[in-house]
C-alpha cells in the first residue's frame, strides 16, 4: 500500500491544486512552481553484461541517494515494458535490444534492491491479450525469465492485465482528481507493495510522442476492464485485446463495476486521452524509482509495426526517485526539449505527459531545476531529433523519386 509520506506529498499536491483554481489563479503555473525536483543520475553503459551493468547501476542508486532508505524491509513491485507480441521483431534483433526493457536491467535491478534490503520483490506486466504467466511470455520471446527470478531471493512476477493472483481487483484513486478517470480497479499487485519502481526502454512513441518511466504505466490498467473486450457490467475473466477503445478513442467505458470517466464530452482523441490517461495512473499510483534504459533501442517509435523504425544504440542509462525529472533528462538526452509541448518534437501531434504531470505538481521537467550526476547530458547525447530528420528526409525524397 502506499506510505504515509507519499499520501501527505500527494494530498499536498492536490490541496494546491484546489487553492489555485479557488484564488482563479492560471492552473499551470501555479502547480507548476509546486512541482518537486530530485536528482537524476547519467551513466555510460555499452553492453548487458552484468560485469558493466550491474556496477553502474550500483553507482548510479549512490547518486541519486541509495535505494536502501526506500527500500529496506520493504515489498517492491518492479513495472518492466514487453509491448507488442513475443514474435514481432525489428531487424531480426533481440527483443531487449530494441523495444522490450532488457530483462539484464531489470535483473541487475532486482539484485540491487533486495542487497539494500528488500524483502519480497514482484515482478509486474500486462502481456498481451493472455492469463499466461510472464515466465512463459518471457520463454516465447528467446528470453530466459530465470535471469531474473535468479538475481535475488523472494523474487516472483504476475501478470497484471487480468486479476491474476489476486481475490479482487484494488481501487487506487488520483488524489487530484484526475484528467480523465479518478481513479482506477488495479490487479493488487499495485496495492500490496511499498515501493513501486518503472522501468523503460528509452523510446519515442507514434501517440504519445515519448515513452519513459510515466508511459510505461499505461499498461498498469488492466484490459479485462479497460479493454477492447472487457465485460460491460463485471471484468471478463480473461483479457481480450488491447486498450484501444476504452483507453485510446474512448468509444466505451470501462467495466461498470469500475470508476468511469469523469466528462463523456472531453475529446475522443487519443493523443489527447493517452497523455492524461498516463498522468492519471503515475498520480493513482506513484513511481517512487524511475529507470529508463537506453544501452539498446530503436528510433521512430514503440515497436517492430511503427513504419520506419530501425535499431540504435545510445549506450546510456538514466534514474532518478522522480519519474518527471527523469523522463525529462532522458527526453534531453535524445535531443529532445523536455519544455516543449503540442508542435514541437517529439509532441508534433500530442500533449505532453511530462507538462501533464508537472501541471499536477508530480514533478518539475525543467532542466534547470534539476541536478544531473554523473555523465553530462550534452557529451551522452544521442541525436533522435538528427536521426527523425534524416529518416524523413529520405522518405520525402523516395516519395519525389515515385512522383517523378
Amino acid at each position: 500500500m502506499l506510505s504515509n509520506y507519499t499520501r501527505r506529498e500527494w494530498l499536498k499536491s492536490a490541496s494546491i491544486l484546489g487553492g489555485a483554481c479557488l484564488a482563479g489563479a492560471p492552473f499551470a503555473r501555479a502547480v507548476t512552481a509546486a512541482a518537486p525536483a530530485a536528482p537524476v543520475s547519467v551513466a555510460r553503459c555499452r553492453t548487458y553484461e552484468p560485469k558493466e551493468l550491474l556496477p553502474v547501476m550500483a553507482r548510479m542508486f549512490d547518486q541519486i541517494g541509495g535505494v536502501g532508505k526506500l527500500v529496506k524491509g520493504k515489498t517492491v513491485a518492479i513495472k518492466f515494458n514487453l509491448t507488442g507480441m513475443p514474435y514481432q521483431r525489428l531487424a531480426n534483433l533481440p527483443l531487449g535490444e530494441t523495444h522490450f526493457t532488457n530483462p539484464a536491467v531489470v535483473s541487475a535491478a532486482v539484485n540491487l534492491i533486495a542487497r539494500a534490503g528488500a524483502t519480497r520483490i514482484r515482478i509486474l506486466e500486462s502481456v498481451w491479450a493472455t492469463t499466461d504467466p510472464v515466465e512463459e511470455f518471457l520463454l516465447q520471446a528467446n528470453l530466459e525469465p530465470l535471469d531474473i527470478l535468479n538475481a535475488a531471493p523472494n523474487v516472483e512476477f504476475e501478470n497484471t492485465n487480468y486479476l491474476g493472483k489476486g481475490k479482487k481487483y484494488s481501487r487506487l484513486m488520483v488524489p487530484t482528481g484526475g484528467y480523465i478517470y479518478p481513479g482506477f480497479d488495479l490487479n493488487h499487485s499495485f496495492a500490496d507493495c511499498d515501493v513501486f519502481v518503472s522501468i523503460a526502454k528509452m523510446k519515442e512513441h507514434s501517440t504519445a510522442g515519448y515513452t519513459g518511466a510515466m508511459k510505461n504505466c499505461f499498461g498498469n490498467a488492466p484490459v479485462t476492464i479497460y479493454g477492447d473486450g472487457a465485460g460491460i457490467d463485471e471484468p471478463s475473466a480473461a483479457p481480450h485485446g488491447g486498450r484501444g477503445d476504452c483507453f485510446h478513442d474512448g468509444r466505451r467505458q470501462p467495466s461498470k463495476s469500475a470508476l468511469q470517466e469523469k466528462d463523456t464530452s472531453t475529446p475522443r482523441l487519443e493523443t489527447y486521452r493517452v497523455p492524461r490517461i498516463v498522468v492519471d495512473l503515475v498520480a493513482a499510483r506513484p513511481i517512487h524509482l524511475a529507470i529508463v534504459e537506453g544501452i539498446k533501442s530503436m528510433t521512430a517509435g514503440e515497436g517492430p509495426w511503427v513504419t520506419g523504425a530501425a535499431p540504435c544504440s545510445p549506450g546510456v542509462i538514466v534514474a532518478g526517485m522522480n519519474p518527471v525529472c527523469t523522463d525529462a533528462v532522458a527526453l534531453a538526452m535524445m535531443n529532445f526539449d523536455p519544455m516543449g509541448d503540442r508542435g514541437s518534437p517529439p509532441f508534433e501531434n500530442t500533449d505532453s505527459t511530462l507538462k501533464l504531470a508537472e501541471d499536477i505538481g508530480i514533478g518539475t521537467r525543467d532542466l534547470k531545476r534539476i541536478e544531473v550526476i554523473g555523465a553530462p547530458i550534452t557529451s551522452s547525447m544521442v541525436d533522435f531529433a538528427k536521426i527523425r530528420a534524416a529518416r524523413q528526409a529520405n522518405q520525402l525524397q523516395q516519395q519525389s523519386g515515385k512522383r517523378g
